[in-house]
Parts: structure tokens; sequence; C-alpha cells
């Protein structure tokens, strides 16, 4: 029965086409691998928490820059976009582009419940600290209200929960803010005007309009009476809510205007964005202005340490945190410097926590198994597919070249696709494309079986079975029989994988729709665990239950091709007539059929000369007067059928080694079925 509901689930997620991706990465991601989205900052514990493009939250340690850190909180498959800390610092909540809005123990670093209210990306969070209520908002337009306490209350398998909304808004909102009393909550978008509600209510205030661009930053006073907001037509706007209108305009940046902080007085506001420079403004006599540094890529968010505001940390679209020093002199008091108003204070950061380089290249090798990478600090590296590992790591050299060193005339169907967004290596595996990789054992040197013989491996197959070698459904029970005592008996033991490689078992497996959202994500080691079991019970779907569960083997891609003799093939123009030769051959073989597999067939079965062939093994049967064994006797056949015929496509001459998608994807190079040419060797086709 429980099989029953199982399947019955199984299927509903068939129809949603889902895909299996998974993560290359190390064991313990101790640096950002891409730009940092967001960040806050704990007083109370001297903690850091930012938020990464490369899908993890980390905790740092304010007090030990020397090793500053403390853990990474990973749930999110897509860049976290904004982060809040609530309850006093003890509950965290991030919303990310996978479409979710998650709940965080803060002080441990694990996911509570994932709230799937979303049905885009979620870009911005607004906190009101009076009344421990969190809005979430993003591309679907939506703005959603949540109770934190309600929130700390859920579970992963018990995350129901009702909300309020607030509907009106024409296009993407990417900023959101709402003040500590939680009486007033603004949204910022694409639109190009300021939304305001009651959220009390979720009443519509007013719609303030001014802006020429995205309005990518906002920030209220605890009142709730004037607004800052930032916008990529590169102005500061202030506004008075009570006017409806806005007061000022700063034009402090020469290019977009992406993240905003004010001081807990509102009378200064730092802001930064595209041109990299972050100036302190004083919000009463706009012209009262410091450059407090230059950042050395684009600014994303900045966040005052509290309570004494003296210095900014700053998060750029690269992958490190810098803490710059916040001028203690009054901004009124320019007098101070020599009445220059734009004064550049000439400064380092206090300190750095370093982020690491990210994937921003990439080259799938032919045997589709390797990927040659190239990442921002220009370093060069060899990935494993099959086993999720890094292979080789090769310096600051030449990528360009490196793919020629490593390009070889061999043709495997793309089994999988690769996604950088993350600054990580991120395989996508769909049903449509992921077991059309078959490869022989001798060339990849895995699995050959002791006989010799040359085993047929899919890439895609081994990959799945591989990462669900943990999960119970796929053991596989193996009987082996032995004597003890006189008396016979059997020992069973639990088979996992697919007996040839493993993964790293901390290798993030992610179950996600086609184009859509996540379902569910975990660590290999993790399919053990009750919940995991439950979840994977009902999200992985039938294509992947039947070759990790049911252990039911892909089929072999078939491909068709002509065969006709070269003689056949050289048309004779005699008056302007051409003479058709004979008609062709159309056969039909596994696309992994070597090219001396056809040359045997048309030495016996077309040539006829398969008799001839035995005689002529049967005199080499000795040597130096020894018998041979059968199987080398065998080998004389295609020995003999390749010194007497060759095989041609395009009037080259073909290796016999060659595959059939290899000569078709590398000499054929045109549509419609192969056609190949066969010839008595020694004989000119000119």
């Amino acid at each position: 029965m429980a099989g029953t509901l199982i399947r019955q689930k199984t299927l509903a997620n068939q129809r949603k086409k889902i895909q299996v991706s998974y993560v290359i990465r190390d064991e313990e991601e101790r640096r950002h691998r891409s730009g940092v989205n967001s960040l806050k900052y704990d007083p109370m514990l001297n903690r850091l928490y930012s938020a990464g493009r490369d899908s993890i939250i980390r905790i740092w340690n304010t007090k030990n820059m020397k090793n500053p850190y403390i853990q990474s909180m990973e749930h999110h498959t897509d860049w976290v976009n904004d982060i809040v800390l609530c309850c006093g610092g003890r509950t965290l909540i991030s919303a990310s582009s996978d479409t979710t809005v998650k709940v965080w123990n803060a002080h441990k670093g694990f996911c509570m419940s994932t709230l799937r209210t979303h049905k885009d990306y979620v870009k911005a969070l607004a906190y009101a600290k009076d009344r421990e209520h969190v809005a979430s908002a993003g591309l679907d337009r939506a703005i959603f209200l949540w109770d934190v306490n309600t929130l700390t209350a859920l579970t992963a398998s018990n995350n129901t929960v009702t909300t309020s909304s607030l509907n009106g808004n024409k296009d993407s909102i990417y900023s959101l803010a709402m003040n500590q009393p939680g009486t007033v909550i603004m949204s910022g978008s694409t639109e190009k005007v300021i939304r305001v509600w009651d959220p009390r209510t979720c009443q519509k205030l007013m719609k303030l309009k001014g802006h020429t661009d995205n309005v990518k930053a906002l920030v209220l006073n605890r009142e709730g009476t004037q607004c800052l907001s930032g916008s990529s037509d590169g102005t500061i706007k202030l506004w008075s809510l009570g006017q409806q209108r806005c007061i000022a305009t700063y034009k402090v940046h020469d290019e977009g205007v992406w993240a905003l902080q004010v001081n807990e007085a509102f009378t200064v506001v730092y802001s930064g964005g595209r041109d990299k420079q972050i100036w302190a403004t004083d919000i009463r006599n706009p012209e009262n202005r410091i450059l407090i540094c230059e950042e050395d890529a684009p600014v994303l968010r900045l966040e005052l340490t509290s309570p004494d505001q003296t210095t900014l940390w700053v998060t750029t679209t690269n992958s490190s945190i810098r803490n710059w020093p916040v001028p203690t002199k009054s901004l009124r008091n320019s007098g101070d410097y020599d009445n220059d108003p734009v004064l550049c204070i000439p400064t380092k950061p206090n300190f750095t926590v370093e982020g690491g380089a990210s994937i921003r290249k990439y080259h799938v090798l032919n045997n589709k198994r390797y990927i040659l990478t190239k990442d921002t600090e220009e370093n060069v590296a060899v990935w494993d597919v099959l086993t999720a590992k890094k292979v080789e790591d090769l310096g600051c050299v030449d990528f360009e070249e490196e793919i020629k060193k490593r390009t070889k005339m061999i043709y495997v169907p793309n089994w999988f696709t690769v996604d950088l967004k993350t600054g990580m290596l991120t395989l996508h595996l769909e049903e449509s494309d992921c077991f059309t990789a078959w490869v022989s054992s001798k060339e990849v040197s895995i699995g050959q079986p002791n006989d010799g013989t040359d085993a047929k491996l899919n890439f895609g197959g081994l990959v799945l079975q591989a990462l669900l070698e943990h999960w119970p459904r796929t053991y596989t029970e193996t009987t082996h029989t032995y004597v003890a005592s006189l008396t016979e008996g059997k020992v069973c033991e639990m088979k996992r994988g697919n007996e040839h490689f493993s993964v790293p078992p901390h290798t993030p497996i992610i179950f996600s729709e086609v184009g859509g959202r996540t379902l569910f994500r975990l660590l290999c080691r993790d399919a053990v665990g009750e919940t995991e079991q439950q979840l994977l019970n009902e999200m992985v779907p039938l294509w992947v239950v039947d070759i990790t569960v049911e252990k039911t083997l892909p089929k072999f891609n078939k491909i068709a091709f002509f065969l006709q003799s070269v003689s056949a093939t050289q048309a004779t123009t005699t008056n302007n007539t051409t003479l058709r030769g004979p008609k062709k051959d159309r056969l039909s073989a596994s696309d992994m059929l070597q090219v001396r597999k056809v040359i045997e067939h048309v030495y016996e079965k077309v040539m006829g000369q398969g008799s001839d062939a035995g005689s002529q093994a049967a005199t080499s049967s000795t040597t130096n007067g020894q018998e041979r064994s059968e199987a080398e006797k065998e080998e004389d056949l295609p020995s003999i059928a390749e010194e007497k015929v060759e095989l041609l496509c395009n009037d080259q001459v073909l290796d016999p080694n060659m595959d059939l998608r290899t000569v078709k994807h590398f000499i054929w190079k045109q549509g419609g079925d192969l056609t190949l040419q066969y010839r008595p060797v020694g004989v000119n086709t000119k």
C-alpha cells in the first residue's frame, strides 16, 4: 500500500517535468564565491550575517577578523537577495531568487521552515521591529506580510501559514521599506514609482512619482513621515508622505544608486551604487557631503554598525566584504575641512572579509566528462562531472590553449547543462537528454569486465545512482553463499550506488521544476534522514526512480546510415546525363558502433569473404608450433577485414576505432542519414 502511495505521488510530480541538479563544491565553503547582496549586523553578539549570490548565508565574528568565519547557512538554491534579523537577533529571514522565503535559527544557523507563497524571484524584505512583522516582495509583483512569531512556530513538514497581501504593483518589485512601528510600507519597482500602504489595513495610501528608472533602494524614518529612495536614474530623492511629494533631490552619484543607509537621527544618508563610490550626505544641506571611499566594484549593500555607527560594512558585486571608517566629525561642520564640501578621505578599510574566486567561464570537453573552467582570479581548473570533484588546478594558464590541448576527435552527446549563476559549477539533468551519453568502459577506464569485453556505460544513469546512493530505496540486496562448519549458509549485504564510483557526501542535490521553482534540496549524505526520505519519496520523478531504484537501464541510441561501394557512388556524366548507381542499403545500429564493426560486416556479408577469412584464420592458428587460444583466433577476422577493406565518409578514410556518432558529428557534418562508402584497400577513388 505504501509503495502504491509513493508511486501515485511520484506520478503527480512526473507531470511537472522535474529536473535534478547537483553542485560541485568544497565540503566547507568558508568564503563567498560571488557578489554579496545583503548584510545584517548583530551588535549583541558582534556577528555579521551576509547573503551571497552563491546561495549561501554566512556568519562572521567581527571581534576576530583574523579568522572571522563561524558558519554557513545553506538551504537556498539561487541568489540570496535580502536578509533581516528579527526577535532580538534570534531569527533570520531570507529572500531568494529560488522563489522562497526561509526562516532560520540565527544563533544555531539552521533552516526552520520554507515559505513558498511567491511565484517568482523574491528580491526584497522589510522589517517592522516593534510589531515583529516582515514583508517580502519580488518579481511576481506581490507583497506578503508575515508575523515572525507565527513563522518561528513552523516546521519543515508543517509550514502552512496564512498571510496578508498587498496588491496593485504593475511591475517587478526591487526594494521594500517599513518603519519600526509597522504603520507604513513602501515598495519601489521598475514601474519608476513608489507605492505606499498601511500594512495594518492593507490599504493603498498613495503613489509617489518622480524617478525616471527602477527604484532600487528605500529607507523610512521611524515615524513614517519621510522616505529616501535611490534609483537607477542616478538620483536620491527625499519624500514627504504628508505632502505626498518629493521635497529634495540629491545628485551625488554619476550612475545608478543601488544602496542606501541612514543614521539613527535620519540626518545623514550613506549611498553607493554602480559608480563604486560611497558618499555620506547631509540630508538637510546636500551640498555638504563626504566621499567615504571608492570600492573596486559596484556597491550592492551598506550596513552601519550600531550603536556607535562609526563604521560602515560594504558589499559589492565582488565576493569580499569590507568595513570602512565613518567620519566622526559632523558633516555640518564642513569648515573644519577648509570649507571643502566634497572631501575625499584617503583611507583603507579597517578590515576585509576575504571572498573567494567565482567561476566565470567554462568549456565542456568532447568526452562530456570533464569541464575546463576559468575564475575571476584567472585560474584554470579541470573538473570531473562524474565524481563531482576538481581533478586538477592548472593555475594562470591560457584557457583557449588548454582547450586545444584536451580536445579530441570523439563525440559524446550532451547529457547535462551547466549553470554558473552562483559562481560554482551547477549541473542540470533533464529526462529528455540525461541518458543520451552511452560510452565504452574501455575508453573511460571505468568498470571494465575481467573477461576483456567492452561494457557500455551510461554517464547520466551512473551519476544519478551515485547522487542517490544514500537513499535507502536505492539499496540492492546481494546474496553470497559461504560454507562454515560443514553447513551451507547465506549472508546478505546491501550494495549502493553504481559500483564504479561515488560523489562526495556533501554534494548538494536539487529537485526543481524545469524552468521553475525549487522543490527540494538536500546533501547526498542526508538522504538517510526520516524527513528527507519522505520528501524524496514524493519528489523523485519516475525517470530517476527507474534508474536508481528499479535499476532499469536506458535504451541505446540508434543511428541510421546508408552503406554502398565507392564505385557505385561515382556517377558518370556523358552528354550531360548522370548515370545513377545501385540503390544504397539503409542500416540501423547503435550510435556507438565502431567503424571496424561496419568493415567486418562489409567483408563478411557484402563481399562474401567470411569463409575465406575463416580459412586464413585457420592457417595462422599456430605460431612457432604452439596452439593458439580461441579468443586469439577470433581476433584474426577483424584484422584481416581491416587489411582488405576501408570505410570512407565524404571521401575521408575512417579510423576503425571511431564510432558512428563521431563520424556523423565531425566528418559527415550535415543533416539527413549518414552515408558511408566502402572499397578494397589500395583502390583510389579519383
